[in-house]
């Protein structure tokens, strides 16, 4: 549910959030925890972006990780091109893995890196689920 809060009328929510700044877009879950943040502002694709990458992330922390692979490939099958794509790579296959259990996805990610991201932090991230040599 959107809610807008006027920084001048509230600022005791800037403070319990850290809101240092505007815009400050928070995902939070029901229970009012974060779990994802945006701050300033961005071109609509990828603020767009953001707001499903934060929607994964809530998925992931309450343990629905089908939903949160499925929100992280919403992002990238609409947002590919997005800075937050290589992210939701990362997260869509830490979901299936802990969906599955099947270590091999973790593997199949580190792969995907290789055919696009592959020059992000978050391929680096993923580069110790490379195949080891035998």
């Amino acid at each position: 549910m959107p809610v807008r809060i006027k920084v001048r009328e509230h600022p005791e929510l800037m403070e319990r959030f850290g809101a240092n700044w505007t815009p400050t877009i928070l995902v939070l879950d029901p229970d009012g925890v974060e779990r994802h943040r945006i701050e300033g502002f961005l071109p609509a694709d990828d603020f767009a972006a953001q707001l499903v990458l934060g929607l994964g992330h809530m998925a992931f922390a309450r343990g629905d990780y089908a939903e949160a692979e499925r929100r992280f490939d919403e992002e990238l099958r609409d947002y590919p091109a997005t800075d937050s794509a290589p992210e939701a790579q990362y997260w869509k296959g830490v979901a299936r893995y802990k969906r599955t259990g099947n270590a091999a996805e973790l593997t199949a990610t580190y792969r995907a890196f290789q055919e696009r991201y592959g020059n992000t932090p978050w391929a680096k991230k993923a580069s110790v689920w490379a195949p080891t040599a035998a």
